[in-house]
């Protein structure tokens, strides 16, 4: 109710701020700036009742796409609209003596509204789907020279209901993914934002990824229709079941606080996966001693954690994992990449929230995610291919 009418006002408002500012001006200007008002209003109504009027499953995949789009909406147009009101008005106040208005304040409204559009259209035309590969090697001391240039493609929170209307994207992802020639393609997680549902069709997609040595995956918290707002807790029990045999039928092993040996020539790789549930700041871990409880003679130890601060509370110091594999930030899909300069607000909720980190013989990296959770767009902020490549230290 508070969103309608909220999208009420600045509807009625905006004409007159936009007339009350050009209509003295220019006639032309002031015909373009209602036209672009309306044409961005027609989709935002048309987003909000196709929303309201949907009867169908809170998780299937275009009501999660409405709902994205209906959030970007709401940023790039609906709190712009607000401010350019708020700022035109209190110029009007403050010259309710002299009479008129304080242009500038309007102005700087308009320009910012125009800026906001920009970005945000940008971002979710080319952002979402600018899909960056990170180059990283790790050094190993004492690698096992079976495990010299073994390369490992990471990738991370799909949440696959972004992709819906854009299956070729995701396509376009497995085909480059293929085309790095991995011995092993490791997946930390959040397959999903709400349900089961949001799969849709993508497990024929994913399961085109193929590897020299295998797919394994953990399932990360969205993947346990933790954020689902009708679930009950039998059918989160029941979205578990379908979503294990989900990312199966993707082509991966899912690891669930448990282990699998790989053998690579004369080498022997665990393989650890650690579960991942709740919601941030009440993220719950799996029993990772019991994951690891039963490891044998191995010559590398690499653990799949969804959540990086995981690493510092249970693995680094405490454990002998020598790589630790992480997703979960998205880098809060903004911020700033450059060859100098990593920078996201992420950094305040997650120390590690990109990137790779050590700490003596330990390694963890951390990978910004392929989909968009909630708002449609990356600003700054491309997902991310990982190629992991061993090296002797």
């Amino acid at each position: 109710m508070k969103l309608l009418i909220i999208l009420i006002l600045t509807e009625l408002l905006v004409p007159v701020v936009l007339r009350q500012h050009f209509s003295s001006i220019s006639r032309e200007k002031y015909l373009i700036s209602i036209i672009i008002h309306t044409t961005l209003s027609l989709w935002l109504w048309i987003l909000y009742f196709e929303i309201h009027s949907d009867k169908g499953f809170y998780d299937a995949p275009r009501h999660i796409w409405l709902l994205m789009n209906m959030t970007g909406m709401i940023t790039a147009v609906v709190v712009p609209r607000v401010i350019l009101i708020i700022l035109h008005f209190a110029g009007r106040i403050t010259r309710m003596k002299y009479g008129g208005q304080r242009r500038w304040l309007t102005n700087t409204g308009l320009t910012f509204m125009v800026f906001i559009l920009l970005i945000i259209g940008f971002a979710t035309l080319y952002g979402r789907f600018n899909f960056t590969k990170e180059y990283i090697p790790i050094k190993i001391e004492g690698l096992n020279k079976d495990l010299e240039g073994f390369k490992i493609i990471h990738i991370s929170d799909l949440h696959l209901a972004g992709f819906y209307h854009h299956s070729n994207r995701l396509q376009d992802v497995i085909k480059e993914v293929n085309s790095l020639n991995p011995d092993m393609i490791l997946n930390t997680g959040d397959f999903i934002s709400y349900g089961w549902r949001e799969f849709d069709k993508n497990d024929t997609i994913l399961s085109l990824a193929k590897s020299r040595y295998g797919n394994f995956a953990v399932m990360g918290n969205h993947d346990f229709g933790t954020y689902h707002p009708f679930y009950t807790e039998a059918d989160r029990d029941n979205n578990v079941l379908i979503m294990n045999q989900l990312i199966k039928s993707s082509g991966y092993k899912v690891l669930n606080d448990e282990f699998t040996v790989i053998d690579v020539g004369n080498a022997r790789i665990a393989l650890i996966g650690i579960i991942t549930m709740g919601r941030f700041p009440d993220i719950l871990y799996g029993d990772l001693d019991k994951a690891i409880s039963a490891i044998d003679s191995v010559d590398l130890k690499i653990l799949l954690s969804h959540d990086p601060n995981f690493w510092e509370k249970k693995v680094t110091g405490k454990t002998d994992i020598d790589i630790t594999l992480s997703g979960h930030t998205h880098g809060m899909q903004m911020g700033i990449i450059t060859e100098k300069i990593r920078w996201s607000p992420a950094k305040y909720f997650y120390p590690h929230w990109n990137g790779l980190f050590t700490k003596g013989n330990q390694s963890l990296y951390v990978n910004r995610g392929l989909g968009v959770l909630a708002i449609p767009f990356r600003i700054w902020m491309p997902p991310e291919i990982t190629v992991i490549t061993l090296e002797s230290e």
